[in-house]
C-alpha cells in the first residue's frame, strides 16, 4: 500500500465530510458538486486499490488475506454506494449520508493498513 496515497485519501475524505456537514447544517440537499467531490475521492480509492492489487499479484500478501480482501472491497464500494444513496435523498439528510461515509472511510483505511503491515 502507498502511505502517501492513504493519507491523501484520508484528508480528502475528511474534507468532503466537513463540506457535507456544513450543507447538512445549512439545510441544503446534496448537489452535483458533492457528487464531484465523491467522484474524486472514489478515483483516489480506486488508485490505491489498483496499487494494492498489483502488489498482491507481485507476491506481497497480508497474513489475514480474506479479511484484507473484504476490507478492500468495502473501501472500494463505499463511496459510490453512499453517493447514490445521498443523491437519492433529496432532503438535508443526503449530505449527512455522505458525511457519515466519509468519516468511516479513514477508519477503514487505518484498519486495512494494520492488516497489510501488522505491528509485531
Amino acid at each position: 500500500m502507498v502511505d502517501w496515497l492513504t493519507m491523501t485519501i484520508q484528508m480528502v475524505s475528511l474534507g468532503v465530510a466537513v463540506w457535507c456537514l456544513i450543507s447538512f447544517f445549512r439545510d441544503r440537499p446534496m448537489l452535483v458538486p458533492h457528487l464531484i467531490g465523491m467522484g474524486v475521492l472514489w478515483l483516489l480509492v480506486l488508485g490505491q486499490a489498483g496499487v494494492t492489487i498489483a502488489a498482491m499479484v507481485g507476491g506481497q500478501r497480508p497474513d489475514d488475506f480474506p479479511m484484507f480482501v473484504s476490507y478492500l472491497a468495502t473501501i472500494v464500494l463505499l463511496p459510490p454506494a453512499c453517493a447514490v444513496w445521498g443523491f437519492m435523498e433529496r432532503s438535508k439528510w443526503g449530505p449527512a449520508v455522505i458525511a457519515f461515509a466519509c468519516f468511516i472511510l479513514p477508519v477503514l483505511l487505518v484498519r486495512i493498513e494494520q492488516l497489510w503491515s501488522p505491528v509485531v
